[in-house]
């Protein structure tokens, strides 16, 4: 996939490549079926591709259940495990208060407000941190 590139992934699900990071837009409900393909689906393109990083933009989705925000988090630790950074953006206030209720953390998962906020955590380079982990930001 090139630059600018789009497909649909999963059914529905646009996924655009911009650069090095991988752009997808969840629109409405999405039910379980297209969610665990898209989950599948991320995997392969992010092997394949190479790409560094991945964006979620949840903006057009009004309700994230469990499963949801499950798939969610899964997509980001396999996208970690393929050497991407991923990101969920666009999260409304009710989808967070809702995560919360129902005791999901999403650990590895980042978020920011915007898309483009996303794609600017996504440029800042990752450093190694004293304990040997990694972090992002500079040294």
């Amino acid at each position: 996939m090139s630059e600018g590139f789009s497909r649909p992934v999963a059914g529905h699900v646009p996924v655009l490549r911009l650069g090095d990071v991988l752009l997808v837009t969840l629109q409405g409900d999405l039910h379980d079926s297209t969610a665990q393909q898209l989950q599948q689906d991320l995997s392969e393109t992010i092997a394949h591709s190479r790409v560094t990083g991945v964006v979620i933009d949840i903006s057009g989705v009004e309700i994230v259940d469990s499963f949801l925000g499950r798939v969610l988090a899964e997509i980001a630790a396999q996208a970690e495990l393929l050497a991407a950074r991923t990101v969920v953006a666009g999260m409304r206030p009710a989808v967070a208060i809702t995560l919360v209720e129902l005791g999901l953390t999403l650990p590895g998962l980042r978020t920011a407000l915007t898309t483009e906020a996303a794609m600017e955590l996504l440029a800042q380079p990752i450093v190694s941190s004293r304990s040997g982990g990694l972090r992002q930001g500079s040294p």
